[in-house]
């Protein structure tokens, strides 16, 4: 592979690409031969030609398509080389990106002033705008921010190659340490090419598909182990140092306000493999992982703590603790415990690593109460019961430095992660919900045909039942969809008995858009017992709910059984807004429009009901599905819609991303809290708002009526299916959930990530942009200048505005229409024309008007380091796309089914490819 960086490129990412390019070269060559080698140079060579202005060598580069896929070890060969090589140039900027993190926090703490977007710069910027010790506690009392994991079919990259990744970034990271001998640099080399044979020699993809419980452990459980255990605890430490640096003298009551929380196990909306059993699987497995994490941190401290009785004193509370222990200790185990008489710490730890071992001997047995073992811990708060013991003790004999480290840790670690250690969340369709009110209301009498009713009918039924004191079922003996309803409310009801109530706290319903249907679950929960225990998350999706929300909010908390529930609950409500669905429905501007505004009155309508906000926002890695930096997207949020509460989605390839290292998990962290925060401070208030807001109105309107124009048009879907790999998602094995709610192909039924992911893989990627140009086009046509110069001072001066456009900025930056053009070429010329014809047309508006309304010469151009990364890569991405259409064509006109098998694996092995160099899936 060429290792040759850009002169633009910082120099010793340049020497680790060099290195890693080097070893890819030898790697290559070794173990597929020189003709491949030379192959891969050659169309490698010509791809950065085309890059660099020579239109020929386009042509040359697509003749050679015929001999790669001649032979279709050839054709993997190249596309393993160049999906390879991308999977170490990630490792390469993010190992950069770290040592640049570091060098800023080392200037920062020069200049005796904290890093931006640090922990630290948020405590200074509430003093600066003068909040009180008191008003801080008060908004930290309220604080509560919670990353939420899901697993949506986006997620290429396997466990076994995370894992070998991480093992060369781990000496990536050695090998950049001050003063490396020649020695351990040689030695370091040789491991890292061994590690890049293992990554030649082992699959790229699947099998098969990965069944939820593959997801459960990769794609969650994975990163709580190798990052988020040691990452979490430091997010306290360091608001702690802050608090009390810039509020000297005041003791701050710091709360478990960062939790995560997890879909993967308990989103069954549209995946039947998400049954009750897997979600009690799944509450296993997490209630496993983090008391094997206890157990290996007791069993640290057992070895740490050794005061002894005659260098020190201890509490006469936990030695009467310990006293009443060695009643309970089995006579076989008494031996242990007295050979520590001198040492009660260790004698403390001992028992308490061996209830830890009880419990989860007991977390393994049945959830029917049969098993019941009286040394294991109640709950959580019994565990950390006892750690408390042993920090009062220590602090009470001089031990305060004792105290600070692991055991300070560990105590911050039970408080956040519980026996549960991720809140998983249950989501479910509203349809399966008024299936099963409909079989339980005919079976009991109450109406022979409820779904007939109308809207105020529904309602009025469904009030009456949940007033009502008797159940509504005993048995299960239903259909099986509607036992399997039943039976999960039941197993939520197990969850709060045998994990923790924290274990499932909110049910997530999809496709809300009548109020019924948040009564419908309702009552399904006070069925099961849960009434007032369980948060009910209504989530609108669509351009429509959003524009309905506000109203729907108000006709449901006028209701008094749901008024009493939330009073249960504490009058708090979380409300979830979807950034994909919106996006696909309305475009990007509309939908973006459209969640501000929802917000925003989302937030007065509960404020008036004397009900506490929680925004759940259900965003995605890529920008159709509302990503982007996160810390700027919160802080660009209506002023009232956080105040320091929110929940946010951690989905696909974005976990793998932000959590496979700790330096960058903590960097993701750290700015995430900085901006909520922030947001409970002085918002930013604008004089030309209500202005900015009606020219907002015109151009997204504008943008969603040529937004639609495309996706109506007749044929688009046809072009769609023809042009991008939509259809062979389900063929990929990248997750669990099957890509459509129905068999057909319509736009509504398409589920709008894999949407997002089939336009990302052509690289026409529309849905970070698409409409956006003839907004604008449209809403300054009639004074063009002066509308031009609204448009700059919005984006100068409006958050909102400019993080919308800078995001625009980065999809037209990661969008190619010459790589475009070429899948367009897989549908029929007609379509082709049509429907290419106006994405490109809208391209260049797009492109051109974004760039005079910012004020810009390039894309991109206040981001360098992004354009410049963006450009480098295009010459190496630019052949898997073009392999890929090949291989499309080839599938699509195939009639040998021996080969289809392999065709299906070179495209996974393309699209890895292509995620890798996008550094997005979609």
């Amino acid at each position: 592979m060429d290792a040759n960086a850009n002169l633009t490129t910082p120099a010793d990412l340049s020497r680790t690409i060099r290195l890693l390019g080097g070893l890819l070269g030898q790697v290559l060559q070794e173990q597929a031969g020189t003709e491949v080698y030379q192959q891969e140079e050659k169309i490698r060579s010509l791809a950065k030609a085309w890059r660099n202005g020579d239109q020929e060598a386009f042509q040359r580069l697509l003749d050679q398509m015929p001999q790669v896929l001649a032979d279709l070890k050839m054709t993997d060969a190249n596309l393993k080389a160049f999906s390879t090589y991308f999977q170490l140039v990630n490792l390469a900027e993010e190992q950069h990106r770290v040592r640049v993190l570091s060098e800023r926090l080392s200037e920062a703490d020069d200049s005796g002033q904290p890093m931006s977007e640090t922990i630290t710069d948020a405590v200074r910027i509430l003093h600066k705008e003068g909040l009180t010790a008191e008003q801080v506690q008060e908004n930290l009392l309220q604080l509560q921010i919670m990353p939420v994991f899901t697993a949506h079919p986006t997620e290429s990259k396997r466990r076994t190659i995370r894992q070998i990744l991480k093992e060369i970034s781990e000496r990536l990271h050695e090998l950049n340490l001050p003063k490396v001998s020649q020695r351990t640099k040689q030695h370091l080399h040789e491991e890292i090419h061994g590690y890049i044979v293992l990554l030649w020699q082992s699959d790229e993809t699947r099998e098969r598909k990965p069944t939820v419980m593959d997801e459960v452990r990769n794609s969650g459980l994975y990163f709580f182990q190798n990052t988020l255990f040691r990452v979490v605890p430091l997010i306290y430490q360091e608001l702690k140092s802050a608090l009390s640096h810039y509020y000297p003298g005041h003791e701050f009551s710091i709360p478990a306000f960062l939790e995560y929380g997890s879909w993967i196990g308990g989103d069954r909306d549209g995946n039947p493999f998400v049954t009750p059993l897997v979600t009690q699987e799944t509450l296993r497995e997490q209630k496993e992982t983090i008391l094997k994490h206890y157990n290996y941190e007791v069993d640290y401290l057992y070895h740490l703590l050794s005061p002894s009785r005659t260098r020190t004193g201890f509490s006469s509370e936990l030695l009467a603790n310990l006293e009443l222990e060695r009643k309970l200790i089995p006579v076989e185990e008494l031996d242990v415990f007295s050979r520590f008489d001198q040492e009660p710490y260790r004698q403390k730890l001992i028992i308490m690593f061996r209830r830890l071992r009880a419990t989860r001997e007991a977390n393994a047995a049945p959830w029917d109460g049969s098993h019941h073992n009286p040394r294991a811990y109640r709950d959580a708060e019994d565990f950390l019961a006892d750690l408390c013991l042993v920090r009062d003790s220590l602090l009470a004999n001089n031990g305060q430095r004792l105290v600070t480290g692991r055991l300070e840790t560990l105590i911050r670690s039970v408080e956040v992660f519980g026996f549960h250690l991720t809140c998983l969340d249950v989501r479910q369709h509203s349809a399966v919900h008024r299936q099963t009110i409909g079989q339980l209301f005919e079976r009991y009498q109450l109406t022979t045909d409820y779904n007939a009713l109308n809207e105020e009918e529904k309602r009025q039924l469904l009030r009456r039942e949940i007033a009502s004191p008797r159940p509504l079922t005993s048995r299960l003996d239903f259909d099986p969809a509607v036992n399997e309803t039943l039976e999960l409310f039941r197993t939520v009801r197990q969850a709060h008995e045998f994990v923790g109530p924290r274990a499932i706290r909110n049910y997530i319903i999809s496709m809300t858009h009548e109020v019924s249907q948040v009564l419908e679950v309702l009552l399904l929960a006070k069925d099961a017992g849960l009434l007032g225990q369980l948060n009910l998350v209504p989530l609108f999706e669509t351009i429509q709910d959003l524009q309905q929300a506000p109203q729907f909010m108000r006709e449901l908390f006028a209701i008094p059984e749901y008024a009493e529930h939330l009073r249960q609950c504490g009058n708090t409500q979380q409300i979830m807004i979807g950034y994909s669905d919106s996006n696909k429905d309305g475009g990007y501007m509309q939908a973006n429009w459209q969640l501000y505004q929802s917000q925003q009155a989302l937030a007065e309508v509960c404020k008036a009901a004397g009900i506490k906000l929680t925004l759940f926002h259900g965003r995605g890695g890529s920008l159709g599905r509302g990503g982007g930096p996160t810390n700027r997207a919160i802080l660009a949020q209506p002023p009232d819609s956080i105040r320091g509460r929110i929940r946010i989605t951690e989905q696909g390839e974005v976990v793998s991303s932000r959590y496979s290292d700790p330096a960058i998990a903590h960097r993701h962290l750290e700015q995430l809290v900085h901006a909520v925060i922030c947001t409970t401070g002085s918002r930013p208030s604008f004089e030309k708002q209500p202005h900015w807001f009606g020219v907002m109105e015109e151009l997204s309107q504008f943008a969603y009526k040529k937004y639609r124009e495309l996706v109506d048009l007749p044929g688009f879907i046809e072009y769609f299916q023809a042009t991008t790999p939509i259809d062979l998602i389900d063929h990929l094995k990248l997750g669990s959930r099957p890509s459509r709610r129905k068999a057909t192909l319509h736009l509504d039924d398409l589920r709008a990530i894999p949407w997002v992911f089939a336009w990302t893989q052509t690289r026409a990627n529309i849905a970070s942009w698409y409409g956006v140009g003839s907004g604008i086009s449209q809403w300054i046509a009639p004074d063009e200048r002066q509308r031009l110069n609204t448009l700059r001072e919005m984006y100068r001066q409006w958050p909102f505005f400019r993080t919308l456009l800078n995001n625009v900025h980065l999809g037209l930056a990661r969008a190619d229409m010459g790589i475009a053009r070429l899948y367009a070429g897989l549908a029929d010329a007609p379509l082709q024309e049509q429907v290419f014809g106006l994405i490109e047309e809208e391209f260049q508006v797009t492109r051109r008007l974004v760039l005079v309304v910012t004020d810009t010469r390039q894309v991109l151009e206040t981001e360098p380091w992004l354009q410049h990364s963006i450009r480098v890569r295009n010459p190496y991405v630019d052949p898997l796309n073009i392999l890929q259409v090949a291989l499309l064509r080839e599938l699509r006109d195939n009639t040998d089914p021996s080969r289809t098998d392999e065709l299906l694996k070179a495209i996974t092995l393309s699209v890895n490819g292509v995620a890798a160099g996008l550094q997005t899936v979609g």
